[in-house]
């Protein structure tokens, strides 16, 4: 697989009803579920969705996530999961992802997602393949 002109995924989403918690915007846990929604785009996006990283007998499993809530978002809003390369380790690597409300142009949050690289039989952290380490070039 090439992944040499590939930097960053684009997600567009609009926010639903269901996403709105009593104090009238998204509820915090949904901006996790938009963080991953970002992560499998990337992978897409990159020519390795899940099912081709199963097939190598891999997963990834997430470590970490630190996030920084900005603004709020509300019922309506545009937003945009941006979702780029961070830092790779031996077992490991960072995604960096921002979430745009692009009806105000204003950031959202801001995440710093740490994954662990997993054989899917053995359950156990195993080296970052290539097929992930060229997004980090």
């Amino acid at each position: 697989m090439n992944h040499e002109a590939f930097v960053q995924s684009r997600l567009d989403l609009v926010v639903r009803s269901t996403e709105i918690d009593v104090n009238g915007h998204v509820n915090n846990a949904k901006y996790l579920e938009y963080l991953e929604w970002g992560r499998e785009d990337f992978y897409e996006q990159g020519s390795l969705p899940y099912d081709v990283l199963l097939g190598l007998g891999l997963i990834t499993v997430t470590a970490n996530i630190n996030i920084n809530y900005r603004k709020e978002a509300k019922q309506n809003d545009l937003l945009t999961v941006i979702t780029r390369p961070g830092r790779i380790g031996n077992t490991s690597f960072t995604l960096e992802q921002t979430i745009i409300n692009t009806t105000m142009d204003l950031l959202v949050a801001d995440a710093s997602v740490t994954l662990v690289m997993v054989d899917a039989t053995t359950r156990k952290a195993v080296p970052v393949p290539n097929v992930i380490r060229t997004f980090f070039v």
